[in-house]
């Protein structure tokens, strides 16, 4: 049965260690020895043989996990190079694994190492059983704690005051959740990239009521739909007689955005010749508005947005890199919308019951048939898309209940009933609503259909919220 496939295929996933490590050794052997013992385990290596490239791996890459040797000058048994470097690891990546080995190990170097950041201590020649038992319990609490972080993140994200509605529970959507949570309360600047519709504009304003300027206005701006002409006074302000319309002073939108959130939407729109007039901002806080000699300072956030590959743009000229260097201190790429199927029937309930209440429209809910086909449907306009169809169908139902007729999709644009588009998740959720529909809500006829447990399809039903 497809759900037997299903399973096998999970468990096959569970038992996968698709952890990353760091590993730091002078001795060509000894990491020889390790590539051959963890490479059969699963793991991902990156070996290095100095501290300072351990260091320098560090800021290029993220690992879950660091095995650094103690001692790498010659004839030195000390273990002061590695016990610097578990600081310095430490100062880099605070939550970051570290199990340290060393030949000259004892209870003081190990009590030290440990003290520093260690999470565990090794002797060599080592145990291949007690060294993957020591790194397995390492990568399990890194994995313990990433997820306690999301479960903590998660409703400071999707309740925060005052910000619009964020409905957002498939797996593809936990990262960005994640970093939203970490730079929300920063003044870091913040790249939200992805498809037109994908909700970069949501997830500015959401970024905004987490952070202290939360008080402060957010700013949006269109870059796009401004004229080259009118850019500078748009973005920095004019003065009177600056040029022939301005009859008064105007504020530009930095000055009204000063100590809170500017937001830049389109930014891969904003012309070349303009874009050194932005990073000149961004990089020293003064602008002057046009006509005016007078220099003021602003203290903005700025967030930006854009379905353009900006690295592409500047290899092809299009894009200041020093620019884009200084707009991505973070980067949070939203999936499309046929990458998070599992967030279709959330989102539908939520537009549904928004525009029901609009319209004065008495929708109690969809038929299953219209959940399969948006469930089935590419969804191109992603959730921008999936929010006009479903005021279209509160608007064209002739019932009390949406059906598929009334979504009005291209038909051309489903996926029918391949599975290959589709993540676990979402196969489940499909088959699972299937399974209670033909059923009428009965668990225990939909898990003999399905070929689980009673127990097995309750914790598939609560682990989906169905």
């Amino acid at each position: 049965m497809l759900m037997e496939s299903i399973e096998k295929d999970a468990a096959a996933k569970t038992n996968e260690v698709p952890c990353r490590l760091l590993i730091a050794d002078d001795q060509a052997h000894i990491l020889d020895a390790l590539r051959l013992l963890l490479k059969s385990e699963g793991y991902e290596l990156e070996m290095v043989r100095t501290p300072a490239l351990v260091l320098e791996a560090l800021t290029r890459e993220s690992f879950d996990g660091v095995l650094v040797d103690l001692n790498y000058t010659r004839d030195t048994t000390s273990g002061k190079e590695g016990l610097d470097l578990v600081a310095q690891i430490k100062e880099v990546d605070a939550q970051l694994p570290i199990v340290v080995m060393t030949a000259w190990g004892n209870i003081d170097l190990a009590v030290e190492a440990m003290r520093r950041g260690a999470g565990d201590f090794i002797q060599k020649p080592w145990e291949n059983a007690r060294l993957l038992s020591i790194l397995r319990t390492q990568m399990e609490l890194r994995c313990s704690q990433k997820r306690a972080q999301w479960l903590e993140a998660e409703p400071r994200i999707l309740r925060a005051p005052g910000a619009p509605d964020f409905i957002a529970s498939a797996p593809s959507m936990r990262m960005v959740l994640e970093t939203m949570s970490r730079v929300g309360p920063s003044d870091a600047n913040v790249l939200i990239t992805g498809e037109h519709g994908t909700g970069k504009e949501v997830v500015a304003q959401t970024l905004h009521r987490l952070s202290s300027r939360a008080e402060r206005s957010l700013v949006a701006v269109n870059t796009g739909a401004l004229p080259e002409g009118t850019f500078e006074s748009e973005l920095f302000g004019h003065v009177k007689g600056a040029f022939t319309d301005a009859r008064t002073d105007r504020i530009g939108r930095f000055e009204l955005a000063n100590n809170g959130t500017l937001f830049l939407d389109e930014i891969a729109n904003i012309p070349v010749r303009q874009q050194a007039k932005l990073l000149r901002v961004l990089e020293t806080g003064e602008l002057e508005r046009v006509g005016s000699s007078k220099t003021q300072t602003v203290h903005v956030r700025m967030l930006s947005a854009t379905n353009a590959d900006l690295r592409a743009e500047c290899a092809a000229g299009h894009f200041r890199e020093d620019l884009l260097f200084r707009l991505n201190t973070v980067e949070v790429a939203l999936p499309p919308l046929r990458e998070r199927r599992e967030d279709i029937p959330a989102l539908a309930g939520h537009f549904l019951a928004r525009y029901a209440a609009r319209y004065r429209r008495p929708i109690q809910g969809l038929e299953p048939s219209a959940l399969q086909m948006m469930l089935h449907y590419s969804w191109p306009g992603n959730v921008r898309e999936l929010d006009h169809t479903i005021e279209r169908a509160v608007l064209m139902a002739r019932g009390d209940r949406i059906e598929s007729s009334d979504l009005g999709l291209n038909a051309q644009r489903t996926i029918g009933q391949s599975l290959d588009d589709m993540s676990l998740e979402a196969v489940e959720t499909v088959l699972i609503r299937k399974a209670l529909t033909r059923s009428n809500g009965n668990v225990s006829h939909a898990a003999d259909a399905l070929g689980l447990s009673r127990g097995a399809l309750y914790r598939r039903i609560e682990k989906y919220g169905l």
